[in-house]
């Protein structure tokens, strides 16, 4: 069996080797894991990055710790592969859409009132605030992962202004208005 992989990193699977003959300008072939480790050599790292993340059912990866151990990662999920009975080709890598817009990513569905960011949120809306022991309370946190959470998720994450005070000597939490 023949892979071939294209400039939009899309494997292919071909059953015969007529079939390479039809393929396009910048595609390349490899038979086995040592082929596949020796044009790995040549790409940047993180084309084997998208390469192995475009592969279906795998954990993804933000890196990989040398080209030799991506080349037998992406090999092993793709070896034993044959092409469809049907057709001359099977794509097993299907091009990945670029546009990672971080809208859209942070865009959450309807229905998301039961979470624990809402509830502290709710809590902190109050007028009179949050103490620090009723936030414990109802997400069922300990101290450092409350301080943590208003820290790095309602801060930073969603931008919330947290003001944080004593009142007759307990921490209470709320959000500026």
């Amino acid at each position: 069996m023949t892979f071939t992989i294209d400039v939009d990193n899309n494997i292919t699977v071909l059953d015969s080797p007529q079939k390479l003959e039809e393929r396009r300008e910048g595609t390349e072939t490899f038979s086995n894991s040592q082929e596949l480790a020796a044009l790995a050599g040549k790409w940047p790292g993180s084309r084997l990055v998208e390469i192995w993340n475009s592969l279906p059912g795998v954990e993804p990866v933000d890196r990989f710790t040398s080209r030799q151990v991506a080349a037998a990662r992406i090999w092993k999920a793709i070896h034993h592969l044959q092409p469809t009975a049907g057709s001359q080709r099977r794509r097993v890598a299907p091009k990945k859409a670029r546009a990672n817009n971080k809208a859209t990513r942070r865009a959450r569905p309807a229905g998301r009132d039961h979470t624990k960011t809402a509830k502290v949120v709710a809590l902190l809306q109050r007028p009179e605030g949050a103490t620090l022991q009723a936030i414990m309370r109802t997400t069922g946190w300990q101290t450092h992962s409350v301080r943590g959470f208003i820290s790095g998720q309602l801060k930073k994450k969603l931008g919330l202004k947290v003001r944080s005070f004593q009142r007759d000597g307990e921490r209470v939490y709320s959000i500026k208005r």
